[in-house]
C-alpha cells in the first residue's frame, strides 16, 4: 500500500506539473497576437528608418547638384564683374559713378553667395528656405548684371 500511495503521489505531482505548466491554446493565441503585432512595429519601424535614409541620400545628392551648379553661376558672375572691371579701365571709355558703385555692389553680393553657400554646408538648416533665397538671390545678382551691360552698351 506505500508504495501503490507514492505511486499515485509522483502521478499527481507528475500531472499537477504538467497541466500547470502547460499554456492553454487561447494563452498560446494571445501570445503569438503579440509576438507578431510586435514584429509588425519593428518592420514598420525599419521601413520608416530606411525611408528616412533614402530622403537623407536624396537631399544629399540635391545639394551636391545644387552646389555644383550655383558656384558655377558665382564663377560665371565673376567672371562677367572682372570683365566689366577691364573695361572700366581701358582708355577713352567713362563711367558714371552709379555703374563703379553697381560694380562694387555685385561684387559683394556674390561674395556673399559664397559664403552662404559655405556656411550652409557646414550648418544645414531648413533645405527649402535656403533653395528659394539662395535661388532669388542669384537670380537678383544676374539681373542687375545683365542690366548693367546693358545700360553700359547705350
Amino acid at each position: 500500500m506505500k508504495k501503490s500511495l507514492i505511486i499515485l503521489t509522483a502521478t499527481v505531482l507528475v500531472g499537477g506539473t504538467t497541466i500547470v505548466s502547460c499554456k492553454s491554446n487561447s494563452d498560446k493565441k494571445e501570445d503569438a497576437v503579440e509576438k507578431v503585432a510586435d514584429a509588425n512595429e519593428n518592420l514598420n519601424e525599419v521601413k520608416t528608418e530606411i525611408v528616412d535614409d533614402a530622403i537623407l541620400k536624396a537631399n544629399d545628392a540635391e545639394w551636391q547638384t545644387f552646389k555644383t551648379e550655383a558656384n558655377k553661376t558665382i564663377t560665371s558672375n565673376e567672371d562677367r564683374i572682372a570683365d566689366l572691371k577691364k573695361a572700366i579701365k581701358k582708355p577713352g571709355t567713362t563711367f558714371d559713378a552709379a555703374f563703379l558703385k553697381s560694380i562694387a555692389t555685385m561684387e559683394d553680393k556674390n561674395n556673399s553667395l559664397k559664403t552662404k553657400i559655405t556656411d550652409y554646408e557646414n550648418n544645414q538648416t531648413d533645405w527649402e528656405s535656403f533653395k528659394r533665397e539662395f535661388n532669388s538671390d542669384m537670380n537678383d545678382i544676374g539681373k542687375s548684371l545683365k542690366n548693367l551691360t546693358v545700360n553700359n552698351k547705350k
